[in-house]
C-alpha cells in the first residue's frame, strides 16, 4: 500500500511540466472545498501562520504551477469554523484538465481538505465580488449523553432550550437591519446592514439546528445572533427583546459569541 502511494507521487510530479506551463494560457479555475476547519486559524492566510485553508491550497497550487499562486476565497471563515462547500478561485497555467488538478490537489493537500470540484470558470469570475447569498448552519448537541463522534463539530448544551421562543426571536431577525449589536469588529468602517433572508431552527433526534441565509454576514454575526438565539432559549432573555437589541447597535447588548466548531459554511450563491 505505502509502496503504491509512492509511485501515485512519483506518477503526479512526472506529470508536471513547467517549462511548457509557462507556455500554456493562464485560465481562471473555480474550486468547491470541503474542509474540517477545527485545527486552522481560518480561511486567510496570516504572517508566520501557517495553519490555513488559503494557505494550505496556495502552498499546493504554487508547487505544481511552479510559481507562487494566489487564491481567492468566498469569505473569510473563522478559526474553527467548517465549510461544505466553500469556493474559491485561483488563476494559473499548467498542462492538466480540471479533473487532474483536483486529483493532484487532493493527492497533496491534508485529509481534512477536499477539493470537491475543479472548474475552468470565465475569466470575470471572483469567488468573493459575485457572491450574492450564503448558507451557514450551526449544530447543537442536547442530548443527555455525549456526541462522541461528531463532537468536534458541535456545541454540546447542558440545557434543553425553548425552541418556539427561539424561533419567534428569529422572525426579529429577518429582513434588512443593521447589525451592528451582531458584529465583533468595534472598528468597523463600511456598512453593517446586512440582509438575512431566513433563519430555519430544527430539531432532529438530539441535534438543534440553526440554518442562516442571507447575502452577507459580518465577522462573528452567525455565531453571536446564535448565542443571542439560545440565551433566549434558555429563558435569560425575551423574545420581543430583538427589536431593541438591533436597534441600540451595541455589541456589549446582545448575546455570546457561540463556538466556533458548531458552524460549517453550506453553501454560497452565485
Amino acid at each position: 500500500m505505502v509502496e503504491n502511494q509512492k509511485n501515485k507521487k512519483i506518477d503526479f510530479e512526472s506529470s508536471l511540466d513547467y517549462e511548457s506551463a509557462r507556455k500554456a494560457e493562464k485560465k481562471n479555475y473555480k474550486f468547491t472545498l470541503t474542509y474540517d476547519g477545527t485545527r486552522y486559524f481560518g480561511w486567510e492566510h496570516q504572517p508566520k501562520v501557517e495553519e490555513t485553508i488559503q494557505g494550505k491550497l496556495e502552498s499546493v497550487i504554487s508547487k505544481m504551477c511552479g510559481e507562487n499562486i494566489e487564491v481567492i476565497g468566498c469569505g473569510r471563515t473563522d478559526a474553527g469554523v467548517s465549510a461544505r462547500g466553500y469556493i474559491c478561485n485561483a488563476r494559473f497555467a499548467v498542462n492538466m484538465s480540471p479533473d487532474a488538478i483536483r486529483d493532484y490537489m487532493n493527492r497533496y493537500l491534508p485529509d481534512n481538505i477536499c477539493v470537491d470540484s475543479c472548474q475552468i470558470a470565465s475569466d470575470r469570475f471572483h469567488s468573493r465580488y459575485n457572491a450574492v447569498g450564503k448558507t451557514y448552519r450551526y449544530t447543537c448537541f442536547i442530548g443527555d449523553t455525549k456526541p462522541v463522534f461528531d463532537r468536534k463539530f458541535v456545541y454540546a448544551l447542558d440545557f434543553k432550550p425553548d425552541i418556539d421562543a427561539m424561533r419567534e426571536a428569529a422572525n426579529h431577525l429577518t429582513g434588512d437591519h443593521d447589525f451592528a449589536s451582531f458584529c465583533s469588529n468595534p472598528k468597523m468602517k463600511k456598512s453593517t446592514v446586512r440582509k438575512v433572508d431566513s433563519i430555519i431552527i430544527e430539531k432532529n433526534g438530539d441535534y438543534l439546528t440553526f440554518t442562516y441565509h442571507g447575502t452577507g454576514f459580518l465577522q462573528h454575526m452567525v455565531r453571536i445572533m446564535t448565542g443571542t438565539l439560545l440565551e433566549i432559549g434558555e429563558g435569560k432573555r425575551d423574545a420581543s427583546s430583538i427589536s431593541s437589541l438591533i436597534a441600540a447597535k451595541e455589541r456589549a447588548k446582545a448575546g455570546a459569541c457561540a463556538p466556533a466548531n458548531g458552524l460549517c459554511l453550506i453553501k454560497v450563491d452565485y
